[in-house]
């Protein structure tokens, strides 16, 4: 049987580690030529480092474990269950998204914000008595999701979790939060002016302002557990990871909707722009443009530019961004009895925001997920996860190219930048994230229970890789990490130095049923066998 000939991304992963392999092989940010920066994109903000860290792409495995290239290597910083500060509160389960903010602009110390984005019944709140999650159990599910804001510094050359931290603490499904923009206090979300607690929370964003934005996605199945008010979940969420005293806020402007994440940008005119994935099948993309200009000099005082301006979703096939105001749906909707009804006010549209943009002609979409705005030139990555209801079983990312570089347009042009598959290496690209010399960090969100199975046998388990954005290898995935056994890798960050990436290890062993036979038992540097949610300090970058 005649062979299929490599392609030239499983040529580099296989190549070797000779002198050759160093030259043709290694990827990074010292992968990108000198030449072919100056031949990329004439949009480029920033100019890409010439020198960087450079990697052999690993080969897709199922072993347990984070897999990383030679000369790489991870430290847990804190897992399900650690205490992360003197009080006594705990890091909470499954987390995801992370943020990593500096302390005295330092690369080895500062505060991590964590997502946790649901928990396992397994190991949290058990099985249910009677049908029904006792008083106590809800609680430990509200408090096991949300957020956690953690100390992090290096010390002795190694990645440690501070629990004498003046700043950790826990924001979670049993906070108190305020409500703000066009739904507050109305029949929308049933009069609120708060709501209690966050939870559901899986990708988010920073703020120009120094904030952390997280983001509510699956909310359904915990506000329906614990008696909640649906209205009141599914929120771009606002907090200020160094002042307990900032007021933690929902902002409804942005919509409610199954939140991934929030990518903030500024418009040519000084407005601020917030990109917004629905993570579902058939959902739409959207951006929020606020009424108000940006002013450095007001610090936190610019979250209230958070709270008035105008929610749009993308139309793809004309490449315009549709807005969703009051005026337009009720205009769409005349004479229809039952849609007039529903959307009254603007407060209406903002909770009911995927009705309001499937109505007024937004493009339902393959689970958009996260979508970044790229440093370097501004273009905006989105990752569209997959959708089986039409065959799109890898997904795929796209990039949308804003009219005159201006995230406040009102149209854009797009590409499919990357697709997964066999010929690409990766498959369902979830959380993206950015380098200095363009390069785009995708990790992916196989389902655990199609991992190395079917059409996904290839792959191995979930893996994290870099794609170049421009230069010769554009388009092109290498292969990171591996993550354990069943297990996510999400919200990856690095530190301003891109020294260190921090990464977070979600569910590993998720389909084990017998707590005394876990299908995974990671990361064992915690002691028995009991698989745990943690984050992982990766280092090895080298300059």
């Amino acid at each position: 049987m005649e062979k299929k000939p490599l392609d030239r991304r499983t040529f580099l992963t296989y190549l070797g580690t000779g002198a050759t392999a160093l030259a043709a092989a290694t990827t990074g940010l010292g992968a990108l030529s000198e030449t072919a920066n100056a031949q990329s994109d004439s949009l480029m903000r920033m100019k890409p480092r010439k020198k960087g860290f450079k990697f052999h792409p690993i080969a897709p495995t199922d072993k347990d474990d984070l897999v990383l290239p030679k000369g790489y290597q991870y430290e847990v910083i804190a897992s399900y269950g650690d205490v992360i500060n003197k009080k006594g509160d705990t890091f909470g389960f499954n987390n995801d998204f992370t943020m990593y903010f500096p302390i005295d602009k330092s690369s080895e110390h500062g505060l991590l914000w964590v997502n946790h984005e649901y928990t396992n019944p397994l190991y949290v709140e058990g099985e249910k008595v009677n049908g029904k999650y006792t008083p106590a159990q809800i609680e430990k599910m509200l408090y096991n999701q949300g957020g956690s804001i953690i100390e992090v510094k290096v010390k002795n050359g190694k990645w440690m979790l501070d629990t004498n931290s003046a700043y950790a603490r826990r924001v979670t499904g049993l906070t108190p939060f305020a409500l703000t923009g066009p739904a507050k206090g109305t029949a929308a979300v049933n009069g609120a002016t708060s709501a209690q607690g966050t939870f559901a929370n899986c990708s988010g964003g920073r703020t120009p302002w120094n904030t952390v934005l997280s983001c509510e996605e699956n909310y359904e199945d915990t506000s329906k557990a614990a008696n909640l008010d649906q209205t009141h979940y599914g929120w771009v969420i606002e907090v200020d990871p160094f002042d307990p005293n900032f007021k933690v806020r929902k902002h409804t402007a942005l919509g409610r909707f199954n939140h991934e994440n929030a990518s903030v940008g500024i418009s040519n005119d000084g407005r601020v722009v917030v990109y917004m994935g629905d993570d579902k099948k058939d959902a739409c993309v959207y951006k929020f443009v606020s009424k108000g200009k940006y002013a450095a000099a007001k610090g936190k005082d610019n979250s209230k530019l958070l709270e008035e301006g105008t929610l749009y979703a993308a139309d793809l096939a004309n490449g315009k961004w549709l807005p969703l105001t009051i005026e337009a749906v009720r205009e769409k909707a005349a004479g229809k009895a039952d849609l007039l009804e529903k959307f009254k006010t603007q407060g209406d549209v903002v909770v009911n925001a995927h009705d309001a943009a499937i109505l007024l002609g937004a493009t339902p979409t393959d689970r958009p997920e996260d979508v970044e705005i790229s440093p370097l030139d501004g273009t905006v990555f989105i990752a569209h996860t997959n959708n089986d209801k039409h065959g799109n079983i890898h997904g795929h990312i796209t990039r949308f190219f804003e009219k005159d570089e201006d995230h406040g347009a009102e149209s854009f042009e797009f590409e499919i930048f990357a697709a997964g598959g066999r010929q690409s290496g990766f498959s369902a690209p979830d959380n993206l994230t950015f380098d200095s010399n363009a390069n785009l960090w995708t990790v992916t969100d196989i389902s655990s229970s199609k991992l190395n199975s079917g059409a996904w046998t290839s792959f191995g388990n979930n893996g994290m890789f870099m794609i170049p954005t421009i230069g010769r290898d554009k388009g092109e995935a290498f292969q990171f990490a591996s993550a354990p056994k069943e297990a996510e890798l999400t919200g990856p960050s690095f530190t301003p130095n891109e020294k260190t990436l921090f990464l977070s290890v979600q569910h590993p062993g998720e389909e084990t049923e017998d707590k005394a036979n876990p299908t995974s038992t990671w990361p064992q540097v915690r002691g028995g066998n009991t698989p745990r949610p943690s984050v992982v300090a990766i280092t090895g970058f080298k300059f």
